[in-house]
Formats: C-alpha cells, sequence, structure tokens
C-alpha cells in the first residue's frame, strides 16, 4: 500500500490528504477507460474527415454526454475559477496533443501512432522522481534503452529509405507523448480534492475548451467541418462518447488515487490493443520483425514502472 509523497510541483500536486493508493478497483477503472480510448485511432481513420475536424467533434459529443449524464444525474456546474483555470490549460494541452496525433496517425497508421504516443510512460516516471521522490533505478533505466531499441525495430531499418511523410510521423508521435504526458498530470492535478459531481463537470469543462482550441485549428487550416454522411456522423458521436466522455472520465476520476507509475502502465493497455486493432481491422502489413518490436518496446515499459511500482510499495 502506498501514500501520497508530498509533492512539490503545481501540476502534480494534491490537495488530498494522505490515502491508501493503488486500490484494485481504481486501478480497474483506469484499465477499462484505457480499454475505450484504445479504439480512438479506429475511429479517426473511419470517420473520414480531416484531423482537426475529427478532434473537434471528438470533443464536441464528448462536451455535450458529459453535461447530458451531470444534468441527468441532477448535478449542476460550480463556479470554481482555479478549476476553470486548470480545465482550460488541460484543454489547450490536449488539443496540441490530438493536434499532432491526429497527423501522425493519418501518416503511419492507429497502431504505430498509438505506440509512440504511449511513451508517455517515461515522462510519468521522470515526473514522479521529480515531484513525488519516486526512485528511478538502473533496471529502469535498462528499460527505456530496451523500449528504444524495440521502437528502432519498429520504425528504424531503412529510415533512409523511408518517405518524409513517414519520419514525419514517427517524429509526430512521439511529441504527442510529450503533450499526453502533461495531459494526464494535469488532470490528475484537476481531480484531486473533486467528488462525483465536480469531476463530471470539470471534464466538461476540458471537453469544451479542447473543442473550442480544436475548432480554431480547423478554422484557421484548409479543413471542413463538414460531416459527408451518417457512417461518419455515427464514428464521430461514438469517437467522443465513448473515447473521450466515458474512457476519459474512468481514466481521470481515478488518477488522483494511483501512482504516476501505475497510471502508466494501466494506460498502456490502449497502445497493445490499438497496435491489434489495426491489424484486425485495417489489415495492417505486420512483418515478425514489426510484432518482435512491438513486444519489446511495450514488455520493456511494462518491466520499467511495474519495478517502480515494486520498489515504491517496499519504501
Amino acid at each position: 500500500m502506498i501514500v501520497a509523497h508530498s509533492p512539490v510541483c503545481p501540476i502534480c500536486e494534491d490537495t488530498l490528504r494522505p490515502q491508501i493508493f493503488n486500490q484494485p478497483s481504481t486501478i480497474t477503472a483506469v484499465a477499462s477507460g484505457a480499454v475505450l480510448i484504445s479504439f480512438s485511432s479506429i475511429f479517426v481513420k473511419l470517420s473520414q474527415v480531416g484531423p482537426g475536424a475529427s478532434g473537434f467533434y471528438r470533443m464536441l459529443f464528448g462536451t455535450l454526454a458529459l453535461v447530458l449524464t451531470a444534468v441527468a444525474l441532477g448535478q449542476r456546474p460550480r463556479g470554481d475559477r482555479i478549476s476553470g483555470l486548470w480545465a482550460a490549460l488541460a484543454g489547450l494541452v490536449f488539443a496540441a496533443d490530438l493536434t499532432v496525433w491526429h497527423r501522425s496517425i493519418l501518416s503511419i497508421g492507429p497502431g504505430l501512432a498509438t505506440v509512440l504516443a504511449n511513451f508517455q510512460v517515461f515522462v510519468m516516471i521522470g515526473a514522479g522522481s521529480l515531484f513525488l521522490r519516486e526512485q528511478i533505478t538502473h533496471r529502469t533505466l535498462a528499460s527505456v534503452i530496451l523500449a528504444l531499441f524495440g521502437l528502432f525495430m519498429l520504425v528504424g531499418p531503412g529510415w533512409n529509405q523511408l518517405t518524409d511523410q513517414w519520419r514525419t510521423g514517427v517524429s509526430l508521435g512521439l511529441a504527442t507523448a510529450l503533450f499526453y504526458a502533461v495531459y494526464i498530470l494535469l488532470l490528475r492535478r484537476l481531480q484531486a480534492n473533486r467528488d462525483n459531481a465536480g469531476q463530471i463537470w470539470n471534464m466538461a469543462q476540458v471537453a469544451a475548451w479542447t473543442a473550442l482550441f480544436m475548432g480554431l485549428e480547423v478554422l484557421l487550416s484548409d479543413e471542413t467541418f463538414l460531416i459527408p454522411n451518417s457512417d461518419s456522423l455515427w464514428c464521430l458521436v461514438a469517437y467522443g462518447v465513448l473515447c473521450q466522455a466515458l474512457g476519459w472520465l474512468l481514466i481521470s476520476r481515478s488518477l488522483p488515487r494511483v501512482t504516476l507509475s501505475v497510471a502508466g502502465i494501466t494506460i498502456l493497455l490502449q497502445p497493445a490493443l490499438a497496435f491489434i486493432w489495426d491489424i484486425l481491422f485495417f489489415a495492417r502489413p505486420t512483418s515478425l520483425l514489426d510484432l518482435i518490436g512491438a513486444t519489446i518496446t511495450l514488455t520493456a515499459i511494462y518491466i520499467g514502472v511495474t519495478r517502480q511500482k515494486m520498489e515504491t510499495d517496499s519504501g
């Protein structure tokens, strides 16, 4: 059992009193949210709209679903200026995350783009070490090197022969990892010391701010808000309701009660499943080297964060 440390980073800060972390119910909630979010890249690819528009509609439909849920439960929004500022910042960071991630998906496919985005786990470990005094061991550093080797097996061979679009997609996927980690940290801070009603409205605010920023991106680009057909509409509705509203609500409500390492490893269900969906639904060409590289990468990440958890538990 883990008791919260006294943090010094305003993003990582918990205003909660010391409490028991990493209970099975909270980890199950994070895992369930990660499973739902694993379908995100599939909906993006099927939506038939541009990357900015898909992000806008994800957040728009997600906002509507969260607001309707709160109203149906008889919950009213609360005028908390501090929470509003954290929600706006989280919305800005998540808009940046979706912007680069959607473009990565279009360049290299949903499976690999999601694997790269989930190198967020190492940013999370670093934040835990710097601000929450979680220990980083030699074994953890070794797992980082092994994970990078697995990444090289996925994207390294023939790098110079790959197209500029492919190389750009890989770079965008890694940039997504940084935005993704910061977003998770902001959600953790936002949802601390909030009851169920406050948490739902907080996520509705985050989604609304993100929709605003994504909408501005569409207006400033060559994209359009046009939804081409009913199939596209239903994909976008599912994207917003399942992946954003339900998936991220499950995760965000549990983040203040799990350590950063455990949150990182549990969310890794997302890339593992997304890679499988890419193969099953889109017949992604997959060589033995790809499978070995993906396995090494995800296994190395798993080893790194579970080792962190074990040593935190014993400390």
